[in-house]
Order: C-alpha cells, then structure tokens, then sequence
C-alpha cells in the first residue's frame, strides 16, 4: 500500500511534471467527460485534436442533444470506435429530459453511481468524471494505474478487485481529481510497458518492483479475429461514390460507405474490376478487404465524401478504388 509520504511524493511530483493538456485548465463536467470518453483506446496525440473538434461542435451538453446522431458522427470521423460517439449522442439526450422524465433537467450528474447509469459511461469513465470534475473521493482504475499497481507490489496478474481495493486505499480524499489523473499520469510517461523509467518515478523508494519492472504486470493476450471481405465500389456519373448508410447496430455502425459482403460468398460479377486489398486493424479483428470497382452502369448521383461520416477503412477503399477509375472520372 503507498504511504501518506507516497501520496505527498506523487502529489509533488505531478504538480511539476504533469503534461498540458486543455481539459486540465477547464472545470466544465461536459469538456471533462469527452476527454475522458475519447481517450478510451486513443491517444493523448491524437485525443487533443478530436476533443478540440467536439467541443467546438459541442460546446455544451445541450448542442449535442439536438443534434442528429450523423453531425455527430461525422464530428467524431477519424477518432475510431463510433460506438463512442452514439453513446455520447444518447447520453447527452438523457442528461437533457427533464427529472419527471428520467432525465436531469440539463446537468450532468455528479456521483459515481449516477455518472454509471448513463450511456457509454463504465466504472473507470464514472470514476474519472466524478473525482476530477466534481471533487468525489473515487478512485479510478485503467490499464496504468494497474501498471503501476503490478509493479508496486510486484504482482505478476494481480485480479481487477485487488487493484481496486489497493486504488481505494491509496486515494488521496484531499485532492482525488489530482491524485487520479497523477497515478495515470505516472503510468503513461513514467512507468510505461517499456524503456521503464524508474529513475524518475517518485514511488521508487517503496516499490517492489525496480529490480526488473517489466516482468509486471503480465502482458495480456488479446484474441484478434481474421475477417475476410470484398467491398463492392461505384463511381457515380457526377463523381461521388456510391454510399450506403449502415445500420445503427454492428461494425460501422450508422456510417455511410460501400457495400461489403464476406469474401467469397458471392464473387462478383465480370464488370466489378479487382482493385487489391486493404489490411485494416481494429482492437479486436484484422480486416484483408478485396476492393471491386463496377465499370458499366453508373448511377447518375453519387453521395459526397464531406458531407457524411465515414470510416478510415472506407476512406482506404475509396482511394484504392480511385486509382482504377476511368480517365474521365478522375479528379
């Protein structure tokens, strides 16, 4: 367990060497909330420019409320896992109803319990939000703060409730916001997977783990599905591609792109040109997708690209696609 002099250590030293990020110089619940919620399996590097995004989009709950879930959608383009996104939409639907209807009357709620029965929202999310925008004495655990555990205590694969119980113990009830975001803080530059930098750490005196730090915690293996499909392009007579717009359920779901179908169950026809393949990695599944171009029958309208939300994959087909197109289509 950390010490009270851990906790003024740690305090000190995040005080000091915390990064500059914008959503640590704001108290609004809501622009705490999107940099917790994308941040989720992205990158600070990458989150800074999607939460500037969004929150010019939406600088308030209420913006993104009534909003179509494809403005929001298409906000989010490019930051990955849109189930995000729609979730968010529907929070922000909920937090507006008025209490006589479920809702909030417009506020977002600020206990961990509560901030837990809205959308999206997780036990590590719930717990961010409650200590860092509302001072509640929660305390959070993600992938560094079990990191930091591991190695503290020298514990190979300890199980999620024994992290959880040692975060719970080491809370500082003073300044929970601050001590949550320096413990993930410490992680993230500090006591990363590798080139570990024990030297730096402000816990190093009382952890048990320098002697060889990267033997924790356990890397966990992560199962990743092989999907095979054929994406089926058209070029339109007015230069735009032909979009569909996916269900609100399943992979892409609610995006628009090109029609997709398992590789091999049904070959496509002699006038659908094979383009090549785009590998593509999600969390879960590495993608191979043989791209078709049809190049008889053009429809006359096609849908811009700009105008609705697309994934990185389909942008991927599009442009490969784009590199077999007819003289008088290109451009």
């Amino acid at each position: 367990m950390l010490s009270s002099n851990d906790q003024r250590d740690l305090l000190a030293w995040y005080d000091e060497h915390q990064r500059d990020l914008p959503w640590r110089h704001s108290s609004d619940p809501w622009a705490i909330l999107l940099s917790e919620i994308l941040l989720q399996q992205t990158q600070v590097s990458r989150g800074l420019v999607y939460w500037q995004r969004m929150v010019e989009a939406f600088p308030t709950i209420a913006t993104m409320a009534t909003a179509p879930v494809e403005t929001v959608l298409k906000a989010w383009e490019g930051a990955g896992y849109y189930s995000r996104a729609r979730r968010l939409h529907a929070l922000s639907q909920l937090v507006m109803l008025p209490k006589a209807e479920g809702g909030f009357d417009g506020r977002l709620p600020s206990t961990y319990g509560t901030l837990l029965s809205l959308p999206g929202i997780g036990p590590y999310t719930a717990a961010a939000v409650a200590s860092i925008a509302f001072g509640q004495p929660v305390a959070c655990v993600d992938g560094n703060i079990r990191r930091v555990m591991a190695r503290h205590t020298a514990q190979q694969d300890p199980p999620t409730k024994e992290v959880q119980t040692w975060a719970d113990s080491a809370l500082s009830h003073e300044r929970p916001g601050d001590w949550n975001q320096a413990l993930m803080e410490l992680g993230a530059t500090v006591c990363t997977p590798r080139r570990v930098n024990c030297e730096s750490c402000p816990l190093q005196s009382t952890c048990q783990g320098t002697h060889e730090p990267e033997r924790f915690p356990t890397p966990r293996k992560s199962r990743v599905k092989a999907v095979c499909l054929d994406a089926l392009v058209q070029i339109a007579a007015d230069g735009h591609p032909v979009l569909h717009q996916r269900p609100l359920s399943g992979m892409f779901a609610g995006l628009w792109g090109p029609m997709y179908h398992e590789h091999d169950v049904q070959r496509p026809a002699p006038d659908w040109l094979s383009c090549g393949t785009v590998e593509h990695l999600l969390s879960h599944r590495r993608m191979t997708v043989h791209v078709f171009l049809k190049t008889e029958e053009a429809p006359p309208h096609g849908t811009p690209r700009s105008k609705v939300p697309i994934s990185s994959l389909d942008e991927k087909v599009l442009a490969m696609a784009s590199k077999h197109l007819p003289t008088e289509h290109e451009g």
